[in-house]
C-alpha cells in the first residue's frame, strides 16, 4: 500500500489520529430553519457555509450541519482490516447484527448507488454498525464516481472505525438526521467534505451512507453540476425516509447495459414535464428522431412514448423500456423521486444500445444456426441407421446381423445427443436428459417376457459440455449392452421378480463419477479391463481414457453380493 494513500498498515491494523472537534461549527445548524430550510434573515451571507452559498448542497429540512475542524487520518492501530472479506453479505454476517431483510435492503442500495455517486461527483461509503460495539462501524461498501475523480485509491471495504475517528457517522446514526461536515485527510492534504445520510428501513436506522469529496473552491458549479447534486440530495432525503432503494427494482438495474448518468439525463417535475435535459440526453433524443425542444413539455408531446413515465409515477417504482426508431435502439429508464406528498418528479436516463442489441441478434442467429446443424446431423444419423437396418434384413449371417444391430445402436446413441442439442438454447446440456432416454432405449431393446430386466438412474450431475456428452452417451450405451449380454447370459434363470441394472451419477470438486451396477453372474477370474479384446469394451476404454481423460475400473461389489460394478471417473471439463 502506498504511503500517499494515508492508510498505513501496521501489524495488520489500521491506525488513525483525529485532531479538532466535531462540535466546531454546530452553530451552522442555526442558519437554517428546521421546518422550512430557509436562510435565517439575522445571519449574513458571509456567515453562510460556502457549500450552501454556492448552491452545492441545498438545505435539508431536519438536517444538522457540522463543520469538524481539521481532522487528520494517520496510523494508530484501532481495528483490523481484513482484505479477504469483500462482499456486503459476508461483512453483515460476520461483523453485524443485521437481519436478512436489512442486509437485502442494503444490497439493493449498493446495487443502485453507482447512479448516486455519479450524481454527486463523489465517493460513497456505507458504514454499518459492528455488533457488540457501541460506537464501532465497518465499511460494507465503497463506490467511486464515473463523473469525477475518486478521493481514495484503495478500497475501504472491511475497514473498521470508531466514533473518535468518524464522529459525524456516529452522530448521524444516533440522531437519524442528515449531517454535513469537513475533515482534513493526510492522504490528500486538503479538506474533505462529508455528508452522512442515515439509511432507514422499516423505521430503523441500519447504516450510514457517507458522501465524501473535496470541496470546490474558486469556481461556481455549472447548471449540470447544480442539477445533478440537487437530484442526489432528493435521493438522499428518500434514503433517510426509507423510500430508497425501492423494494422492487426493475431487472435492468442488474444488467451491464443499464443506463448511467453520463449517457443522458432528463429531469421531470411533478406534472411530468421536462425541467432539465443534459446535452447527452438531447443527443439521445436526436438519435431516435426527436428534434423538438423538450423543455416544459411532456415526453409524449415531443414524440416519445409516455406510458413508461405514467407507469413509474403511478406505481412509484422504476420502469424501463426500449425505444426502437429506424436502426437505433435506445434504453430509457424512468426513476421516480418521492417526497412526503408522493411522487415529486422523476429522473429519466437514456442509453444508446444499438450495438448491444445488434450483437444479441447475431448471437441468437448463431445459436439458431448451431441448433439447426445438430438437427440435420441427427436426421442424417437416423437415415444411416435406417439403411443399416435394411441391410441387416437382407443378411443371412447371424454374426453379420448382430454386428449391424450393434452399429445401429451406437449410431442411435449419438443421434440422441444431437437431438437434445438441437432443442437446447445454450451450449451445455443437462446430462440426465440424455441418459434417461438412452437407458429407456436399451431397456426396450433387450427386455422381453422371458427376460425381465429393469433399469434405473440414480443421482444427477447438472449440465455438461457436448465434448463430454457425446462420448459419454456411446460409453454408457456400450456398458448397458455389455451388462445385458454378459451379466445375464442366455440360459440364466431370470425369475419373474427380474434383475436390475442401476446407473449412479455423482459430481464433486470438478470430477464426475458414473457407476453401472448389475446383479448378474459377476466377473470371471483374473479379469482385467486393460486386457479385454471385445469391441464394445475396447471402444469404452478408448473413449474414457483418450476423449474424456478419465479412468475406468471394473470390480465385484465390496459387500460380496453378486454382480459387477463398472466405475468411471472423469473431469467435468475436458
Amino acid at each position: 500500500m502506498s504511503q500517499g494513500s494515508g492508510l498505513r498498515p501496521a501489524a495488520g491494523t489500521w491506525e488513525r489520529r483525529l485532531t479538532g472537534t466535531a462540535a466546531v461549527g454546530l452553530g451552522f445548524a442555526s442558519a437554517f430553519r428546521a421546518d422550512t430550510a430557509e436562510p435565517d434573515p439575522q445571519r449574513s451571507a458571509a456567515d453562510t457555509p460556502t457549500s450552501v452559498a454556492a448552491g452545492w448542497l441545498p438545505a435539508f429540512g431536519a438536517e444538522r450541519r457540522l463543520r469538524a475542524g481539521t481532522a487528520l487520518w494517520a496510523a494508530r492501530g484501532s481495528a483490523p482490516y481484513d482484505p479477504g472479506v469483500a462482499t456486503l453479505p459476508e461483512i453483515a454476517r460476520d461483523s453485524t447484527d443485521l437481519t436478512r431483510a436489512q442486509t437485502a435492503h442494503l444490497q439493493r442500495l449498493v446495487a443502485s448507488w453507482n447512479l448516486l455517486a455519479d450524481f454527486c461527483f463523489s465517493d460513497l461509503l456505507l458504514f454499518v454498525p459492528v455488533k457488540g460495539e457501541d460506537d464501532g462501524f465497518v465499511v460494507g461498501g465503497h463506490v467511486r464516481p464515473s463523473t469525477s475523480q475518486t478521493l481514495y485509491r484503495q478500497d475501504l471495504i472491511g475497514h473498521r472505525t470508531t466514533e473518535a475517528e468518524r464522529p459525524l457517522v456516529t452522530r448521524s446514526m444516533k440522531l437519524g438526521e442528515i449531517i454535513e461536515g469537513e475533515i482534513t485527510l493526510e492522504a490528500v492534504r486538503e479538506r474533505v467534505r462529508i455528508l452522512c445520510i442515515p439509511v432507514r428501513w422499516a423505521g430503523q436506522i441500519i447504516a450510514i451512507l457517507s458522501r465524501e469529496s473535496t470541496p470546490s473552491v474558486g469556481r461556481q458549479p455549472g447548471e449540470l453540476e447544480r442539477t445533478y447534486v440537487s437530484i442526489f440530495n432528493r435521493f438522499a432525503r428518500m434514503i433517510a425516509a426509507g423510500q430508497f432503494p425501492f423494494a422492487v427494482e426493475d431487472s435492468v438495474a442488474k444488467e451491464v447495459v443499464a443506463p448511467r448518468v453520463g449517457d443522458g439525463v432528463v429531469v421531470l417535475d411533478r406534472a411530468r414535464c421536462v425541467e432539465y435535459a443534459s446535452p447527452n440526453a438531447v443527443s439521445a433524443l436526436h438519435q431516435v428522431g426527436v428534434h423538438a425542444n423538450p423543455m416544459d413539455r411532456r415526453l409524449g408531446e415531443i414524440g416519445l412514448e409516455e406510458e413508461m413515465v405514467r407507469d413509474a409515477f403511478a406505481m412509484a417504482t422504476p420502469v424501463t423500456r426500449e425505444l426502437e426508431r429506424a436502426d437505433t435502439t435506445v434504453l430509457v429508464r424512468c426513476i421516480p423521486m418521492l417526497d412526503g406528498q408522493g411522487v415529486s418528479g422523476a429522473v429519466v436516463l437514456f442509453r444508446d444500445i444499438t450495438e448491444v442489441r445488434r450483437r444479441d441478434r447475431l448471437l441468437l442467429s448463431k445459436d439458431a444456426t448451431i441448433r439447426e446443424i445438430h438437427h440435420r446431423v441427427k436426421n442424417n444419423l437416423q437415415t444411416i441407421s435406417s439403411l443399416l437396418r435394411l441391410q441387416g434384413r437382407r443378411t443371412d449371417s447371424p454374426e453379420a446381423r448382430y454386428a449391424i444391430e450393434e452399429s445401429v445402436r451406437r449410431i442411435s446413441s449419438i443421434a440422441l445427443v444431437h437431438e437434445t442439442l438441437s432443442r437446447e438454447a445454450g451450449e451445455d446440456v443437462p446430462f440426465v436428459e440424455i441418459l434417461r432416454p438412452l437407458v429407456r432405449m436399451v431397456e426396450e431393446a433387450v427386455s422381453s417376457p422371458e427376460r425381465n430386466l429393469r433399469f434405473e438412474v440414480v443421482g444427477e450431475v447438472g449440465t455438461l459440455q457436448p465434448a463430454i456428452v457425446t462420448p459419454m452417451a456411446v460409453v454408457l450405451t456400450e456398458l448397458l449392452q455389455n451388462a445385458v449380454d454378459h451379466a445375464y447370459p442366455e440360459g440364466m434363470d431370470v425369475d419373474a421378480a427380474g434383475h436390475k441394472v442401476r446407473v449412479e451419477l455423482a459430481e464433486a470438486e470438478g470430477e464426475l463419477t458414473v457407476r453401472v451396477i448389475d446383479d448378474g453372474v459377476g466377473l470371471p477370474d483374473e479379469f482385467s479391463v486393460d486386457k479385454v479384446s471385445g469391441l464394445g469394451l475396447s471402444i469404452v476404454r478408448a473413449l474414457v481414457t483418450s476423449d474424456l481423460n478419465g479412468t475406468i475400473d471394473m470390480f465385484a461389489p465390496p459387500d460380496g453380493s453378486p454382480g459387477t460394478i463398472v466405475e468411471l471417473r472423469l473431469p467435468t471439463r475436458p
